[in-house]
């Protein structure tokens, strides 16, 4: 299980918006397409990711089931056409490539906007999946609190998290530069097509709790409501929320200003009133600034915002590169230490059995504060003999070298007849 470790992934990269919205799995479906990989093939050490990008499976098996587990997912979502779907997927055979994926997907090298922080949550969240099931062994539990660090680390080391590096979050970013942070200020969304929708996930990943959407098709404006708990109104109703509300984000795609002075006239403004206005061509006259109170941001102003904070990230690629580079050269050092950690227990219950063997022949000659001298002195000499192999066996992993040092200590204490004793007893 320690070197062969694979995955499938299906993401923005390699596949449109309709077939990754066919195949993408919620925590109900994900938790039970596991479960039927663990009855079907035996899998153990399981992840299943599921954004809205990308949908993955990572596993630890000696066979390559990469196509196999494909089909399955695909039938599990009721695609029986699999060869139709199946050149959207990226496989992953060799375990180095499979755990590089990996890190680079967590950190956000492979989001659809470099560096995106919400990646990581959701392959925490995946993680608690496997956990729930158990199927989480010592291999995928020590992957994934190593992604875990690198992250913050990357988070620290680096500006690849710096600013707001897509228009829908750097909109939502403006908004607490504009009100101040933990404000809940009254925000209005007009419009829900594809930026729209950006937008509300976003307000919903700040905690944002006063959200008003409004669209001229009711339908979609209630759907996102109650995925996000927001609230809905009557487009009919548009300038009595437009008086309520601090933020107005407006991505309205038509030919003529939508909020125009005109269409204002009358509004009390008692403090400041911001409009955002991600629409092109404009859906807020730029003109409505003469309102007093009225400050208005195009879609020009955001879009520098998250240049800005994109070309930071994408100069910080090289720097976090080399970050994960680090943290999978001392994963791969654990996991060939792995492979001798069966050889180095045997070593130490061979000597401690010794040990304890020749103390039995002399305790009735020795009094119980003799004994327990001798107790602290031989596992002293125990720990100081052991050691040099231990070290020796860790340095041969790393050459690659260490089958013929665990050969060696096999034939030398007899390592194989131990372990069979042990289990008789």
């Amino acid at each position: 299980m320690l070197d062969t470790f694979k995955s499938i992934s299906l993401s923005h990269k390699t596949a449109p918006l309709w077939v990754r919205e066919l195949i993408a799995l919620n925590e109900e479906e994900a938790k039970r397409l596991m479960l039927r990989l663990r009855d079907f093939f035996g899998l153990s050490d399981l992840l299943v990711v599921s954004t809205c990008n990308r949908t993955e499976v990572y596993y630890a098996f000696e066979q390559d089931l990469n196509a196999e587990i494909a089909r399955l997912l695909l039938i599990e979502k009721g695609l029986t056409d699999t060869d139709q779907y199946l050149p959207y997927f990226q496989f992953y055979a060799a375990h180095s490539d499979a755990v590089l994926h990996l890190f680079e997907v967590c950190v956000g090298l492979h989001s659809q906007v470099v560096g995106d922080m919400q990646i990581p949550n959701q392959v925490k969240q995946s993680y608690q999946w496997s956990a729930d099931l158990d199927m989480a062994g010592p291999f995928l539990h020590r992957l994934m609190h190593t992604i875990f660090f690198t992250n913050k680390r990357v988070a620290q080391e680096t500006a690849f998290r710096d600013g707001a590096a897509s228009v829908s979050y750097a909109a939502v970013d403006l908004i607490d530069e504009l009100v101040g942070e933990n404000q809940n200020p009254n925000v209005l969304v007009i419009g829900l097509g594809e930026i729209g929708a950006d937008v509300c996930m976003n307000l919903e990943s700040r905690n944002m709790k006063n959200i008003t959407l409004c669209n001229r098709t009711q339908a979609k404006a209630e759907a996102l409501a109650q995925k996000y708990g927001f609230r809905v109104a009557d487009f009919a109703n548009l300038m009595d929320e437009i008086s309520r509300a601090d933020v107005i984000i407006s991505s309205v795609m038509r030919d003529e200003p939508l909020i125009t002075p005109a269409f204002l006239q009358g509004l009390n403004v008692l403090t400041y009133k911001y409009f955002i206005d991600l629409s092109v061509p404009r859906s807020v006259d730029a003109a409505v600034e003469q309102i007093p109170g009225v400050l208005a941001y195009n879609i020009d102003h955001i879009r520098n915002r998250a240049d800005e904070a994109l070309n930071q990230r994408l100069a910080a690629i090289p720097q976090v590169e080399a970050i994960i580079g680090q943290a999978v050269a001392e994963f791969g050092d654990w996991t060939k230490e792995m492979v001798v950690s069966p050889t180095i227990n045997k070593l130490k219950n061979a000597l401690e059995q010794i040990r304890k063997d020749e103390i039995a022949r002399h305790l009735k000659h020795l009094t119980p504060d003799e004994s327990e001298k001798v107790d602290k002195i031989t596992r002293g000499i125990m720990q100081k003999i052991i050691k040099l192999p231990v070290l020796q066996l860790k340095a041969a992993c790393k050459r690659g070298e260490a089958e013929t040092l665990i050969d060696v200590l096999n034939d030398l204490f007899d390592l194989e007849k131990q372990s069979v004793d042990e289990y008789k007893h």
